[in-house]
């Protein structure tokens, strides 16, 4: 005697072969690059830096003017490092809670840095758009809002001290429990640490230069090591 199985216990049978994608490791290793983007433009504004307009608001919005394009670069490299952390932030949840006791924060706590990382860096993008226009109009921005939001995108969008969090909460769900690659497990404890002291310590900022590299590298190493797994 034949027995058919229904279409959708054929469509899960198929699913828990292939296991759970991996895909979105994927926007983890684009929002890690975005990041590295945003932080490279943000650190190429001269506006806070240079020493001969720093202190005159007049100056650093002229100074400004000239670099509309590399603020719209940071706007658009952070607002999409913004949006897919979120995604990442899920697909490390679920994978984190796949190898581990059911009891376990360190998933949770995995993607609660990260949400928090993202919702710094769409904060820190929030007064982009009214810089842009209002410094292509000339008159129509104040030099201090200006030289205000010149510093807004210099310090809030390096608030990764988030990322540092939930990257050593997969190093010890790698190291402690081996839930992921060892590898990964030691890339995350040394720029998680690294990371989070930075972000505790009155350096806060330099945050931004470590936090996106480790979202990168994590990423990669998850979706490399989901595609082994499945093979």
């Amino acid at each position: 005697m034949s027995t058919t199985i229904p279409a959708e216990g054929r469509q899960a049978d198929v699913a828990d072969r292939r296991g759970p994608s991996s895909w979105w490791a994927v926007t983890g290793a684009v929002a890690g690059l975005a990041g590295i983007v945003g932080m490279q433009a943000s650190t190429s504004l001269s506006a806070t830096m240079d020493e001969g307009v720093v202190g005159n608001a007049v100056a650093m919005m002229d100074r400004m003017a000239e670099e509309r394009a590399l603020i719209l670069t940071e706007h658009v490299a952070m607002n999409v490092a913004a949006l897919l952390l979120l995604v990442f932030a899920a697909g490390l949840c679920r994978r984190l809670a796949g190898g581990l006791d059911p009891h376990s924060l360190l998933p949770q706590v995995a993607a609660g840095g990260l949400i928090l990382t993202s919702a710094a860096c769409l904060i820190g993008t929030g007064l982009t758009t009214e810089l842009v226009f209002g410094l292509g109009e000339g008159d129509q921005l104040l030099p201090e809002f200006a030289a205000f939001g010149a510093h807004w995108m210099g310090t809030i969008p390096w608030l990764w001290a988030g990322a540092g969090i939930s990257a050593l909460a997969v190093a010890a769900a790698s190291l402690r429990h081996g839930a992921l690659p060892r590898w990964i497990g030691w890339t995350s404890a040394v720029l998680g640490t690294v990371t989070a002291l930075f972000g505790i310590s009155p350096l806060q900022y330099m945050a931004g230069f470590t936090g996106p590299v480790w979202v990168l590298v994590c990423a990669v190493g998850l979706w490399l090591s989901g595609r082994s797994a499945r093979a």
